[in-house]
């Protein structure tokens, strides 16, 4: 892995922006957009939002979307103007998030370290950013998993709903934050061929991890660092589990709840 995502920008990001449910996205229609990542949330295009904190990570060096068609990148004046002065980079998007990420690595000259996040992340900041990269570089893995724990997120919102991932230490989050460092690890995308969201459809857990995984799982016999060493061992690779002090690192953008609360937390922030 060597010396990477160190103070000096030497990390690629690769915001998956592609939809998933096309006009159909209750996001999307709240606007009448093409894509959710293409709403405007407390004045800026969310998208717009996730593409400049990453360019303000010094950890940051060149920065892809992946998405169905360029059109969609070039309809934001902002980033089509980073497209223009080759700031940006548009990779076409595949049939699933799995293969989006194989052909973005297969376009993208060097692509390692991989530092991946979705385009319906609006609260990411480039703090969290630098502190995922930061430890990944610390801990070495060939993958990193962000994920927040539930007391962290609970402590700042009381009355959230959140689906956390209950295991023998506690439940938790994840944050939208991966990195792949070396080819080796491109196999580990592959529990997304399915889609995401394990915690909301249980079922593509036993599907991308196997029975015994998902037994361990449900009943909360291991703690996230053992199922992390358990897939390790099972991709013959190393796998680590970044932890992130931040309540807002998991919150995405999946409804229209999420577009209120993601309001009113920007409004906050901007307020303050």
């Amino acid at each position: 892995m060597g010396n990477i995502m160190t103070d000096q920008p030497q990390a690629t990001a690769l915001i998956l922006a592609a939809s998933r449910r096309g006009p159909g996205d209750q996001v999307a229609q709240l606007q009448g957009v093409s894509h959710k990542c293409l709403v405007t949330l407390d004045g800026t295009i969310m998208l717009e939002r996730v593409v400049t904190e990453l360019k303000n990570s010094k950890a940051i060096n060149r920065i892809f979307i992946s998405i169905e068609n360029r059109d969609f990148i070039e309809q934001v004046p902002k980033l089509k103007a980073m497209l223009d002065d080759g700031t940006l980079f548009f990779v076409p998007s595949a049939e699933n998030l799995y293969l989006s990420v194989v052909k973005a690595i297969e376009m993208i000259d060097t692509p390692w370290p991989l530092m991946i996040t979705t385009g319906d992340n609006a609260l990411h900041t480039t703090e969290m950013i630098d502190h995922f990269c930061r430890e990944t570089t610390r801990i070495k893995p060939d993958v990193a998993v962000a994920m927040t724990p539930a007391d962290v997120i609970l402590d700042a919102y009381p009355e959230g709903k959140r689906a956390f991932h209950d295991l023998k230490d506690g439940g938790w989050s994840s944050c939208n934050l991966y990195a792949l460092t070396t080819q080796k690890a491109i196999k580990t995308a592959k529990v997304f061929e399915g889609g995401g969201q394990f915690g909301k459809k249980p079922e593509r857990i036993l599907k991308a991890f196997g029975l015994f995984f998902m037994i361990l799982y449900k009943f909360r016999l291991s703690t996230i660092d053992q199922l992390a060493n358990r897939l390790s061992k099972r991709w013959k690779l190393k796998l680590s589990v970044i932890r992130m002090p931040f309540a807002d690192a998991p919150i995405d953008v999946d409804n229209p709840g999420d577009v209120a609360l993601t309001e009113r937390i920007l409004k906050a922030r901007r307020g303050a």
